[in-house]
């Protein structure tokens, strides 16, 4: 990895702000078609919005009703690229929509499922279909009211893992990731950019020089946008706070539920971390400083009073055993209501000069096609890179739609015997460590394990199933820098280890950060 401080003499053909999904997907992709390029990353990868949604990939049943049709299918279509190129961060999810009589009717909530089934090219997962909750393991939980409901399909994804492993891939191919650097300042200067970067562990201040820029900084895409343009924004963004509750796990099979609202919206509760229930999500508009903005009680008396309607065991307010909250960066298309705002992006190049793109919205399961298509627009801006000999006419041909990212080349992407055979070949290792590093890295866990033979081998043991193999592999191969990189980031075993290791952590990784300065 490169430090900031190396970087300031450099040319780049794209310098991309902002480390979230869709800025890694943005230097995965052009990395990938030969340019040099660097991201740059005010805090952590997937620090914000990206490590804050409900974990899907999906089309976004409820969108239909909005006739968002376009949206919908273009997730649809992505949910197959998706599942085939990350097969272990990623995995299909059966949904129960159980039926309630009071508000939208059964034959809307079958012609909905119908088209689902349908434009987006359906070929990995099941259809769709009634059952009877009298009948179906998926009743047992819910009010004895609910007696019909549907199935369906959509996908499962490690939302703050599937970004990492997209820079990852990029600085496999070439990029430059620098975490914990801000892009302070942008300026135009004939064909290109001076792009000045400041790195806030060290304050060390560069310039770099690049043919484009890609604003993705997400909810700070406008804060961006006013480093060039001195204070006019050409585009808005609003921004729309949504948070999710954990609490011990409200039911014991792998269904999720989708469930209506009376407010027109819709709540998921997912099985999650094997022992814990997901359920989420809000929506409401916020203003300020997006890294300020926290989950509020009416948030969680919301989510609790919704999803009870449903369930059985009443959810309160005091069975949450952790929260989180992200800022949905959404394009500004004037809807009274910000549940009604668009969640399909919108793309901004600049009209003449040297290229900048601005990005707004946009869904994590869409990231791989926003990110093609920033870089579909920005070639054709770049002569060296726009000869029609080295492609369509517009550049190097787009490749992500049939690659896979880094530990998700499982053979025939089967996963289940993926794990068969690691089983076999690491058997000294419990098979619940084991189900972490498969899931979590793929084909990367020999990389992980190295020349490990046994527990003791994988160094010291922080509590619940980290150990320090793991948290080396994270700082010299996905950028790591603390305790809450790791533990609610690259992996989820915050919820899994005992109280005083985050702490413990730090000190260590501190000092192993020390001894290697």
């Amino acid at each position: 990895m490169t430090d900031s401080s190396s970087a300031g003499s450099l040319e780049y053909d794209v310098v991309v702000i902002g480390g979230g999904i869709n800025g890694a997907g943005v230097a995965r992709d052009a990395a990938g078609r030969g340019l040099k390029v660097l991201l740059c990353e005010q805090d952590d990868l997937a620090r914000y919005t990206s490590s804050s949604s409900t974990k899907l990939i999906h089309g976004g049943l409820r969108y239909l009703e909005h006739y968002d049709f376009k949206l919908v299918r273009h997730a649809l279509l992505e949910r197959e690229v998706l599942l085939r190129s990350a097969p272990h961060i990623i995995w299909p999810l059966r949904f129960i929509l159980p039926h309630h009589r009071d508000l939208r009717p059964r034959w809307l909530i079958r012609l909905g499922l119908f088209l689902y089934d349908h434009i987006g090219g359906r070929k990995l997962l099941p259809k769709s279909w009634s059952v009877d909750l009298k009948k179906h393991v998926s009743g047992e939980a819910l009010n004895d009211e609910f007696t019909s409901g549907f199935e369906y399909s959509d996908c499962w994804v490690q939302d703050s893992r599937l970004v990492v492993l997209n820079a990852r891939d990029a600085a496999d191919r070439g990029a430059e990731i620098l975490v914990q650097t801000t892009c302070t300042d942008i300026t135009a200067a004939d064909d290109h950019w001076l792009v000045e970067i400041c790195d806030k562990d060290s304050g060390t201040v560069s310039t770099v020089k690049s043919r484009s820029v890609v604003n993705a900084a997400g909810p700070w895409v406008e804060a961006v946008q006013k480093l060039q343009i001195r204070n006019k924004v050409e585009h808005g963004v609003r921004l729309v706070k949504g948070s999710h509750i954990v609490v011990n796990k409200l039911f014991d099979h792998e269904y999720t539920y989708i469930f209506q609202n009376a407010d027109n919206r819709v709540l998921f509760a997912v099985p999650y971390e094997q022992n814990y229930t997901l359920l989420g999500t809000t929506d409401i508009e916020v203003t300020g400083d997006p890294a300020a903005v926290e989950i509020e009680q009416r948030e969680i008396d919301y989510i609790c009073e919704a999803v009870s309607s449903y369930f059985k065991k009443p959810v309160k307010s005091e069975d949450v055993v952790w929260s989180y909250t992200g800022v949905r960066p959404l394009f500004d298309d004037a809807a009274a209501n910000a549940s009604k705002v668009t969640r399909d992006y919108v793309i901004h190049l600049s009209e003449s000069g040297p290229p900048l793109v601005s990005i707004f919205g946009g869904k994590i399961t869409t990231f791989r096609k926003l990110s093609e298509e920033v870089v579909d627009m920005i070639l054709p801006r770049l002569p060296e890179f726009s000869k029609p000999e080295l492609g369509n006419g517009n550049g190097l041909k787009a490749w992500t739609a049939s690659s896979t990212l880094p530990g998700g080349d499982i053979p025939n992407a089967d996963y289940d015997a993926f794990v068969k055979a690691k089983q076999a070949q690491f058997p000294w290792i419990p098979d619940d460590l084991l189900g972490g590093y498969t899931r979590n890295y793929g084909t990367m866990i020999d990389s992980l394990l190295g020349e490990a033979k046994s527990v003791a081998d994988l160094g010291v043991h922080f509590g619940g199933d980290l150990y320090e193999a793991e948290v080396r592999y994270l700082m010299n191969n996905e950028w790591a820098r603390c305790a809450d990189d790791i533990l609610w980031r690259r992996t989820r075993k915050g919820l899994h280890v005992p109280e005083g290791t985050a702490s413990k952590l730090d000190s260590w990784i501190q000092a192993e950060l020390a001894n290697a300065a």
